[in-house]
């Protein structure tokens, strides 16, 4: 008896190893008040930046300006008094140019006023100076007539403020005041020199449309109606930005969307408060749900042909004036690794795409975690003959396995983003030169192993199959926290980062979309179009989880 209790004693783990499980339990508890307490530190400052809440800048009473008369609010008809009140307020403006002229037969004065190099000067000239001074017909008429029905623009639009006026003719209208009309004439003729339409740039397929987005937001508007003939597609404009304002449009199908979902999206976007949204990733900042997390909650496309697709599944698009690139909300894990072209193919080999990606994806984030993890902490777990192997190409190597690592992957990560900084036509020449050198160089020092080159180098083109660019960031960033783990707890650490991730995204959500849909919460019916591309003829309804007002999408 006294042996059998010895003998099951000897196979109690001794105090060491229970302060490290106890140790390796606390992980998880301090990751998760680190990010509540970073949660709420950031938070308190939400409100200043993208919530509405005005800065005390923007609090403070405006500086009265150094006139001792005051500036008319509105046009009084006066030719001499208007274009003073014009000139007085953003007559300083270099590039804003006023041409005077007399209108024939009446006599009436009137000035066009337009900013060089935003208007179609060809237009402005033949259709308003030379109409207005040669060819306008015999007889009398008056400033309002001219106005009225003579001017040849379909958009001619009047206004009676002067502040109002102002503001759109910085912004490109042209202007034209008149004698006699108590108003400003504005007309919009946009002849600003733009990126003609070519093919997306961070999309390309081999199969697929040609089109991508470009700077200007008519064109972008303009791709979406020439998809096809539907009387369904809606968009609404908005004005966003404190100092420099630009327009955004939301793009639905209103007879597919969530109207809450629609609501909730404008809600948001009417919150933005900030002096100026230089590119749709200001808007994705601003609007998503969680701000801490490493994954994106909107998905950016320059391709009109997946824009509409999500539109015909009940997501909103968010259209930004200067940007190509076209947010999608709300969204989900899955469809950062799809691709267009997985439709355009047949399903099986869209399936086989669709299912190399994910195992890819899986790749870029845990391979190196799970290297070293298997060569510092669990090398019986390899093959013998693999393990010798690797042993031999580890000797004279001085460093451990994270550094050793932390030495290529880093390299790596400075050759991509010096490829994408450098010219075209040098910088994919000089990734793979780069490359190639460095990894032979390092394995000839006795630095790195020939193994670990191998892993990292299938690393890197695993990180390159995912189509979103932003989806990849978010795993190569990840990938050295998973490094970190494996070096600390070995296997259980791996494990335990790739736990903490599968928990953080079952939470998290995107305009109360959970982001791991159809997987969690589990939806059977989703699942046709998620590892699998089921045949067109079996996909005969949109997902389940958007909650539209139109489920079928065959009759």
């Amino acid at each position: 008896m006294i042996t059998l209790f010895a003998t099951i004693v000897s196979f109690i783990p001794g105090w060491a190893i229970f302060g490290q499980a106890g140790a390796a339990l606390l992980v998880p508890l301090f990751l998760r008040y680190i990010y509540r307490s970073l949660y709420r530190f950031v938070g308190s400052g939400r409100g200043q930046i993208g919530y509405g809440t005005k800065t005390a800048r923007q609090s403070q009473p405006p500086v009265p300006a150094h006139s001792d008369t005051p500036r008319p609010a509105s046009f009084s008809g006066n030719y001499n008094s208007d274009l003073l009140a014009v000139k007085a307020a953003i007559g300083g403006n270099s590039d804003l140019h006023f041409r005077e002229f007399t209108i024939a037969h009446s006599g009436a004065r009137a000035v066009l006023i337009h900013i060089s190099g935003m208007q179609n000067d060809r237009v402005l000239n033949m259709q308003i100076m030379q109409f207005l001074m040669y060819d306008l017909p015999a007889g009398p008429l008056s400033s309002g007539e001219i106005a009225g029905r003579l001017l040849p623009f379909s958009e001619l639009k009047e206004e009676a403020a002067i502040d109002n006026f102002n503001k759109l003719l910085l912004f490109g209208h042209g202007g034209l005041l008149i004698e006699g009309l108590p108003c400003g004439l504005l007309v919009e003729l946009p002849g600003s020199a733009n990126r003609s339409i070519g093919e997306p740039v961070s999309e390309a397929l081999l199969r697929g449309p040609r089109l991508g987005f470009s700077e200007v937001l008519s064109e972008n508007t303009a791709m979406l109606r020439r998809q096809g003939f539907n009387d369904q597609l809606e968009m609404k404009s908005y004005r966003a930005g404190n100092t420099i304002q630009r327009d955004i449009v939301l793009a639905y199908m209103k007879d597919i969307v969530n109207p809450d979902l629609l609501e909730e999206v404008k809600n948001r976007i009417c919150k933005i408060d900030f002096d100026f949204l230089a590119e749709s990733g200001y808007i994705e900042q601003l609007i998503e749900d969680n701000y801490l997390s490493p994954f994106q909650q909107l998905q950016n496309t320059e391709r009109p042909d997946r824009v509409i697709s999500a539109l015909l599944e009940g997501r909103i698009a968010i259209m930004l004036d200067g940007t190509p690139f076209v947010l999608i909300a709300p969204v989900t894990f899955s469809m950062l690794l799809q691709s267009p072209e997985d439709y355009y193919e047949r399903w099986l080999p869209g399936t086989l795409l669709r299912l190399l990606r994910f195992g890819a994806s899986f790749f870029a984030l845990m391979a190196p975690a799970l290297y070293i993890s298997f060569i510092s902490y669990h090398p019986g777990l390899i093959p013998t003959e693999l393990a010798i192997t690797i042993i031999k190409t580890r000797q004279g190597v001085p460093f451990p396995s994270l550094i050793e690592v932390l030495i290529l992957e880093v390299s790596i990560e400075i050759l991509r983003e010096a490829g994408i900084r450098l010219p075209k036509p040098i910088g994919p020449a000089m990734g793979i030169v780069g490359g190639l050198i460095i990894g032979d160089a390092a394995v000839q020092a006795g630095i790195v192993s020939p193994f670990l080159v191998i892993t990292v180098a299938v690393t890197a083109i695993s990180s390159f199959s995912i189509p979103m660019y932003s989806a990849g960031i978010t795993l190569r960033l990840l990938r050295f926290a998973g490094m970190l783990f494996a070096a600390v707890l070995g296997m259980y650490g791996t494990i335990l980062f790739f736990l903490l991730i599968c928990c953080h995204l079952s939470k998290l959500k995107s305009f109360g979309v959970p982001y791991l849909s159809p997987i969690s919460p589990f939806r059977l019916s989703d699942w046709k179009d998620l590892f699998l591309r089921a045949p067109m003829a079996l996909m005969k309804r949109r997902p389940l989880m958007m909650k539209t007002r139109q489920n079928k999408r065959k009759s």
